[in-house]
């Protein structure tokens, strides 16, 4: 794996860790402990931000990795990696329009989730051909 991959990975999981933090922000303003998940819409919102980054996380990870190891070198650790750093912003577009209103949500959501279906085309057709070739 390039080391510019690695860096956008631990990048993606330090945006997950403020994700936590951010949840962790909306139960003290709310006054809603652990173990309740409901009862204020900017903690129920902030919960439902943070699991929607978990469950993107296996599909945008895997994929960002295969793509660096199944395309032509010097490019693709660079582009997997700018790849990546769309998907960070577009979690952070994701996580600032959720917060303001649910509806607001939409750019964000396309923004990663383009993101990664480039990954996984793209990780997917370097594994095809890698193969093809004999490797």
């Amino acid at each position: 794996m390039d080391a510019i991959v690695a860096i956008v990975a631990l990048l993606s999981i330090l945006f997950y860790f403020w994700t936590s933090l951010n949840v962790a922000r909306a139960r003290g303003v709310s006054k809603i402990d652990a173990p309740q998940m409901t009862g204020h819409p900017q903690l129920e919102r902030a919960v439902r931000v943070q699991m929607n980054t978990l469950e993107w996380l296996p599909i945008y990870l895997i994929t960002l990795w295969l793509f660096d190891v199944f395309t032509p070198k010097p490019y693709g650790g660079w582009i997997a990696a700018g790849l990546g750093v769309v998907w960070i912003i577009g979690r952070a577009l994701y996580l600032t329009g959720y917060m303001a209103d649910p509806a607001q949500r939409s750019t964000g959501f396309i923004t990663q989730a383009l993101s990664c279906a480039i990954l996984l085309v793209g990780a997917l057709g370097g594994a095809i051909w890698a193969l093809v070739r004999g490797g």
